[in-house]
């Protein structure tokens, strides 16, 4: 996934729904990065560019800190990163229930070959 298709991540690894689109996305982006030199901080360069393109100044910023995550530019972890660890979670689970089920299974035929025979055997 781009880093412009950003949209939040439900537990189940599936995404929110989102009011921008992804061309929205990466022009508020251009803009806010030819913005910034312009303006004393990180917030008022996203009140302005928000103010021009009717997005909210914090929806600005967290595009803003994805986007530098995303390409390295600070330490966090990528969305493909945090969609792999999602999708190995889940597998762990589904492993380790599997497992479960396995070794109960497992006893239960212990028990019936002790049984079956006569008594357990030394």
């Amino acid at each position: 996934m781009a880093w412009f298709e950003f949209r939040s991540l439900y537990k189940d690894g599936t995404t929110m729904p989102s009011k921008y689109d992804p061309e929205l996305r990466q022009r508020a982006l251009r803009m806010l990065a030819e913005a910034r030199p312009e303006h004393e901080s990180l917030t008022a360069a996203c009140r302005h560019v928000g103010g021009l393109l009717g997005v909210s100044p914090e929806t600005l910023r967290v595009w803003q800190r994805r986007y530098d995550i995303d390409t390295g530019a600070k330490p966090g972890t990528s969305i493909d990163m945090a969609q792999e660890n999602r999708r190995l979670r889940r597998e762990v689970s589904e492993l380790r229930k599997a497992n479960e089920v396995l070794k109960a299974a497992s006893v239960g035929l212990s028990d019936k070959r002790c049984v079956g025979s006569g008594g357990f055997h030394s």
